[in-house]
C-alpha cells in the first residue's frame, strides 16, 4: 500500500466502530442477573405486601444475604452506599451488615424501595433488574470502543489464516516478544514509561515480527495528538531493529481534529492502516506479501 495519499486515506475514516453486540452486551447482562436471581426471588415476596417493613426484617433475619441485591435496585454496583441526612452520615455495607436490621429497614423506606415494592409499581424484581442492567451496560459503550477495534483486528488476523498462540499473540510485553522471537527491543524507549505492551504480535513467512497497536477515536481530544506523536517516535525507533516492524491499526473521524500529527506519523510509518485497509487485505499483504502481490497483478 505504498504511495498512498494521506488526505484520501483520512477521508475513509469511519464515524462508528459498532459491531452487533456493541450497543448492549446481553450476555453480560444475563450473567449479572443470574448471579443474584435467588436473592431477587426471595425479595419478590415483598411485592404488594401490606406489612412490608416487618416482612423485610424477617427475611433479613433468615436470609441476610439478600442485602447484596439492594444496591443494584438503586442502579449502583458498589457494595457500600453513603447516605447523609440531618441526623448524621451513614455508610451502609450490603455484603457484610454493619448496622442493625432496623437501620437497614430505614434505608429501604427512605430510599423509596419499600414504596416501589409495596405499591406494586413492579411485578418481578428479576425483570426489573434486567432492565437496570441493560441501562447500566449502555454506560460501558465508551469503554467497549477500544475492545471492539481490537476484536475487529483480531477477526482479520484469523481471516488471514493466523492462529492464536501459534502465529499471532494477544497482549504481549516487549520483554516477552524479545524472549520468544530472539529480538533486541531495547531501542524502544516508550518515553521512559512502563514496559511497552502490544495489542497483537504476529509473524510472516519471512520471519518478520509485527507488533501492533489498535485504537479507534470517534471524537476529538488531546489524546489523539499525544498518541500520534508517541507512535511516530516508536516507528522511528523500531526502524533500527532487524526483522521487526511496528504496525498501527486506527480509525475514527476524531482524527480530523489531529490530522497534522497523524500525517507526520503516516509519512514515516509504512504499516499504518484503518478499517478500510483491513477490508482490502492489509494483513494478507503483511503475512503473505508474494501471494498478495500475485493477486493484485491478476
Amino acid at each position: 500500500m505504498a504511495n498512498r495519499d494521506f488526505n484520501l486515506w483520512l477521508s475513509t475514516m469511519k464515524d462508528s466502530v459498532a459491531t452487533w453486540t456493541y450497543y448492549t452486551d446481553f450476555n453480560k447482562v444475563y450473567e449479572n442477573v443470574q448471579k443474584i436471581k435467588v436473592e431477587l426471588n426471595i425479595l419478590n415476596s415483598l411485592i404488594g405486601s401490606k406489612n412490608i417493613e416487618e416482612e423485610f426484617k424477617n427475611i433479613l433475619k433468615e436470609y441476610p444475604k439478600v442485602l447484596v441485591v439492594v444496591p443494584i435496585l438503586l442502579a449502583k454496583r458498589e457494595a457500600e452506599i453513603k447516605v447523609q441526612d440531618a441526623d448524621g452520615s451513614y455508610v451502609f455495607n450490603f455484603v457484610k451488615m454493619n448496622y442493625t436490621i432496623d437501620q437497614y429497614a430505614l434505608f429501604m423506606r427512605n430510599s423509596g424501595l419499600f414504596d416501589l415494592l409495596q405499591n406494586h409499581l413492579i411485578n418481578n424484581l428479576v425483570d426489573y433488574v434486567l432492565g437496570v442492567e441493560v441501562g447500566m451496560d449502555t454506560n460501558g459503550r465508551k469503554n467497549r470502543t477500544g475492545h471492539v477495534m481490537e476484536d475487529l483486528v483480531e477477526s482479520y488476523l484469523i481471516k488471514a489464516g493466523l492462529v492464536k498462540g501459534k502465529t499471532y499473540f494477544k497482549e504481549m510485553y516487549a520483554s516477552e516478544v524479545e524472549k520468544k522471537f530472539h529480538l533486541d527491543l531495547s531501542k524502544l524507549s516508550n518515553d521512559g514509561k512502563a514496559e511497552k505492551r502490544f495489542d497483537f504480535v504476529f509473524t510472516n513467512n519471512f520471519g518478520t515480527v509485527f507488533a501492533c497497536e489498535c485504537n479507534f477515536y470517534g471524537s476529538q481530544g488531546s489524546k489523539l495528538n499525544e498518541t500520534a506523536r508517541s507512535y511516530k517516535t516508536l516507528t522511528l525507533e523500531s526502524k533500527e531493529i532487524t526483522d521487526f516492524q511496528f504496525v498501527w491499526f486506527t480509525d475514527g473521524i476524531g482524527w480530523n481534529s489531529a490530522k497534522h500529527n497523524l500525517e507526520e506519523t503516516f509519512d514515516v510509518l509504512d504499516c499504518l492502516y484503518n478499517l478500510q485497509d483491513l477490508e482490502e487485505g492489509a494483513i494478507n499483504e503483511l503475512v503473505e506479501p508474494e501471494k498478495y502481490l500475485k493477486k493484485l497483478l491478476k
